[in-house]
C-alpha cells in the first residue's frame, strides 16, 4: 500500500537537528571545490534527533573521509565538529573555521 508524504512542510520535525540553507551552502561550496579538484566524489546527509551530519567520500563504497556534525547544546546554540573517521579534528561554534582544518592535498607544479 502506498503512503502519502507532504513535501510542502516549511519546517523540520520538532526536536530534530537540521542544516539551515546558509549552512548547506557553505558545506556544498566546499564540497563542489573538492569535486572540481578531483578529491571527493560523493556526499551524504544524515539527520538524527540529536545531530545532523554531512559526510564527504572519495568513493561511494568507502567510509567517509570527513564528517561535519552539527549538535545543538543545552544553550540552543550549534556546536560543530569535524571528524576524520573517529578522530575529532576540530570543534567549535563557527562552521567556516571548522572547515579550514581539512588539509589540502599537495599539487604537482611543473616549472618551464
Amino acid at each position: 500500500m502506498a503512503s502519502v508524504h507532504r513535501l510542502d512542510r516549511p519546517h523540520a520535525a520538532p526536536g530534530r537537528v537540521t542544516f539551515s540553507r546558509a549552512e548547506l551552502r557553505i558545506l556544498l561550496d566546499e564540497y563542489s571545490r573538492r569535486v572540481a579538484a578531483g578529491e571527493w566524489r560523493d556526499y551524504a546527509i544524515d539527520y538524527r534527533p540529536d545531530r545532523a551530519a554531512f559526510s564527504m567520500f572519495r568513493h561511494t563504497a568507502e567510509c567517509p573521509l570527513y564528517t561535519v556534525e552539527k549538535i545543538i547544546g543545552r544553550d540552543a546554540k550549534a556546536m560543530w565538529r569535524l571528524l576524520r573517521g573517529r578522530e575529532r579534528l576540530r570543534q567549535g561554534r563557527n562552521l567556516p573555521d571548522i572547515l579550514t582544518a581539512i588539509e589540502r592535498r599537495p599539487r604537482l607544479v611543473t616549472l618551464f
